[in-house]
């Protein structure tokens, strides 16, 4: 009986050892993770300074003096005009760079209207035809904000790319103690590994990883021919 016991003690010692290791790695590996996360959109924020504050003004500045120049020569005219028309389309660009880096409504109106003006956007441009819903009213923490709209992006993305889909449905709801996402193409879907297809894989891994961060749960469907949904639950 005493060995049986000393059995016992060692096994619930190392079955211990075992849960409080992994506890600690899962705690670690979402630490790495946020850190991660943090340092990718603390750069993009920078970059979109950058085009904003420095790139922007030098451009309209060297507009304003291609517009000064006086010259009389036809072609020269012609070419001068040319130059400024260019100078207007590589501004409109890096506003639209700056934009998707970090979109200003996001900072000043919070996550609905973001996404309202993204997907008007994207309904006027491509060929998938757009459905989103929202009764969010308040606004939700930033680190909250942006990893729900990156993760609306690259579900967007995907459909597009990949997934052939005429039609995406988005729905964001919520709730006292959560907010939930959930999505629905009518794509060609893929297979129960979406890692067998790399881009697809990581795009999941990339949903995944903003999910944990935000303590939420993400649960995706797919069957080849039949779609993709998401529905992602992060509490509050």
């Amino acid at each position: 009986m005493i060995a049986f016991a000393i059995i016992g003690v060692i096994l619930l010692y190392f079955f211990v050892s075992i849960v409080r290791q992994q506890k600690r790695y899962r705690k670690l590996s979402k630490a790495k993770i946020n850190a991660e996360i943090t340092t990718m959109e603390n750069e993009r924020k920078r970059i979109a300074a950058d085009l904003h504050d420095d790139v922007g003004p030098l451009l309209s500045a060297i507009k304003l003096h291609i517009n000064y120049v006086d010259v009389t020569d036809e072609e020269q005219k012609n070419l001068l005009a040319k130059s400024s028309r260019y100078i207007d389309e590589v501004i409109q660009k890096m506003r639209e760079i700056s934009n998707e880096l970090l979109p200003n409504i996001l900072v000043r109106r919070g996550l609905g209207s973001a996404l309202n003006e993204f997907i008007l956007k994207l309904n006027k441009s491509n060929g998938l035809n757009i459905v989103f819903e929202s009764d969010l009213q308040n606004r939700l923490p930033q680190e909250v904000e942006i990893n729900l709209y990156r993760i609306v992006q690259e579900i967007v993305h995907n459909s597009i790319k990949h997934s052939k889909a005429k039609r995406l449905r988005i729905e964001l709801r919520a709730y006292p103690d959560k907010i939930v996402l959930a999505t629905a193409d009518d794509g060609i879907g893929f297979s129960e590994n979406p890692n067998q297809n790399t881009d697809s894989g990581l795009g999941l891994l990339n949903l995944q990883s903003r999910t944990d961060v935000m303590g939420g749960d993400l649960n995706c469907l797919s069957q080849t021919g039949r779609g993709v949904r998401y529905l992602i639950e992060i509490p509050l």
